[in-house]
């Protein structure tokens, strides 16, 4: 069956080039079928892939990794229901028919085709210099991986695209690749990717994938498919490209220190640029503190805020806590139940939250896909489950660097949890938690129990919510897709 247009609506991308981010005069062009031509042409394109992927981090795509985990969820406004199938995310009571869901999938599509469409045209293009067209061809690689992997664990098996979708006819997907094949697929960009790009960037570049971005997204990769070996000897490599902790945990976060010796991957956002700025405050705000957070009018979105469960995961004396959660007080939080927890205050996320503004809905973070510390924390878990080496050396530079102890030598069995816990606060709210309890297995045991305390203290929740089952640890292909193209539907969905 043909491919009919969801993530179709690409080809419109497609047949006039991935141009419309570009700032590219139309006039010099007419079409998309004859703009690949110069080495120029190629650059422009690579850095609209960097467009798009700032929108992917901007969009809902948080809902779906992190709120649907336990470190966040939603402050209810009984006043405003608009975003209703967005908390159905959070409470395991979505169906196929999920906005959110489907326009996750649909842009992630969306963006898998400008990397498709670099990597089909730009053997037709001549370069001047060998290594710059394969780092443009390793930039799109890895895009193109990072955007499988997000797929491939959120939805299993998926339609794999690996060539630009230029016409309809050219749109034919019967079937759903296995998840097999999709994660061939992202070791094979990734590993190429990691073969292609320089260690680093200067200047304007900065932010641009690097080797380094490409070997922990492999690492990552390894880790999540248990293939522990590949995943030391990988990772390890990461730790050879003069990376570092930085000496201040907040500083990871901090628009004034941006990409620094513990940025791997971060998403680039400036909130001088009205098409390059991020607007994680203003999302993940509470609803009835914007005039106070940011001094604008109006409300904050009340999103994605910390759960009682993850404010109480933080050890005594832990510097993440501070630097991570923020309690917003205010008479007017008496409204709202999810205050009641924190004696009248309701939490967001300080690492997104850097005031003052000087425009609304215009901030400028970066969002931190890869740290340096998330590299060591993966090679403590990997080396633990081989059996072998000291993972003490990776977990405890980021205990010490929080102001907690170094873990003392502990069995396989207690350094598993150790490891579990410390990755949960080190990376809270960066849109890890929901990968972690799936590639530990933890997903349904954590969230029924997470499920058990939110019922308790929200009267608002239904019996039905976190009623989980194992079947939605995957979420459903968007019924769209299953309607147009004839996907087999995830079971249980």
């Amino acid at each position: 069956m043909k491919t009919k247009i969801p993530f179709i609506a690409l080809l419109a991308i497609a047949l006039n080039g991935c141009n419309n981010m570009l700032d590219v005069k139309p006039n010099s062009f007419s079409s998309g079928s004859n703009y690949y031509t110069t080495e120029a042409q190629v650059l422009r394109a690579v850095n609209g892939c960097y467009g798009v992927l700032q929108e992917f981090y901007t969009g809902d795509y948080w809902a779906m990794a992190e709120m649907r985990a336990d470190n966040t969820n939603y402050q209810y406004d009984e006043s405003d229901r608009g975003a209703q199938q967005r908390e159905e995310i959070d409470e395991f009571l979505i169906t196929p028919t999920n906005n959110y869901v489907n326009n996750v999938w649909t842009q992630i599509y969306r963006n898998i085709q400008q990397s498709n469409v670099i990597i089909t045209r730009i053997d037709g293009v001549k370069f001047s210099n060998e290594a710059t067209k394969k780092q443009y061809l390793g930039e799109a690689k890895f895009l193109r991986a990072l955007y499988y992997f997000h797929l491939v664990r959120l939805f299993g098996g998926v339609p794999l695209l690996v060539k630009e979708v230029a016409s309809p006819d050219e749109a034919s997907t019967p079937k759903k690749a296995t998840v097999e094949e999709v994660y061939a697929q992202i070791i094979a960009d990734a590993t190429e990717a990691a073969a292609n790009l320089p260690a680093s960037f200067s200047g304007g570049d900065i932010g641009r994938a690097t080797k380094g971005a490409a070997l922990t997204l492999l690492g990552e990769v390894y880790l999540t498919m248990k293939d522990y070996p590949k995943a030391v000897t990988t990772l390890q490599q990461v730790t050879t490209l003069n990376y570092s902790l930085v000496d201040n945990y907040a500083d990871n976060f901090d628009p004034a220190k941006k990409n620094n010796s513990e940025s791997i991957f971060s998403v680039q956002y400036n909130s001088g640029i009205e098409t390059e700025s991020s607007n994680y405050i203003f999302n993940f705000g509470p609803r009835n503190g914007k005039k106070d957070l940011t001094g604008f009018n109006g409300n904050l979105g009340g999103v994605n805020m910390p759960t009682p469960s993850i404010v109480n995961a933080y050890e005594a004396k832990d510097k993440r806590k501070d630097a991570s959660i923020f309690m917003y007080s205010s008479p007017t939080n008496a409204a709202f139940a999810e205050s009641i927890a924190f004696g009248g205050k309701l939490p967001l996320i300080r690492k997104f939250y850097h005031p003052p503004y000087a425009l609304d809905g215009r901030a400028n973070e970066n969002w931190p896909v890869y740290r340096y510390s998330q590299v060591l924390l993966m090679l403590a878990e990997a080396i633990n489950e081989t059996g072998t080496g000291n993972p003490l050396q990776y977990i405890n530079p980021v205990r010490q660097r929080a102001g907690l102890d170094p873990l003392p030598a502990l069995s396989q069995s207690a350094f598993r949890d150790a490891v579990f816990q410390e990755v949960r606060v080190e990376l809270a709210f960066e849109d890890n938690r929901w990968y972690q309890l799936l590639r530990t297995g933890k997903a349904v045991s954590v969230m029924t129990a997470h499920g058990i305390e939110e019922k308790k203290r929200l009267t608002r929740l239904s019996p039905a919510s976190y009623n989980i089952q194992p079947f939605q640890l995957l979420f459903p292909i968007p019924e769209r897709e299953i309607r147009l193209n004839g996907f087999e539907q995830n079971t249980g969905w």
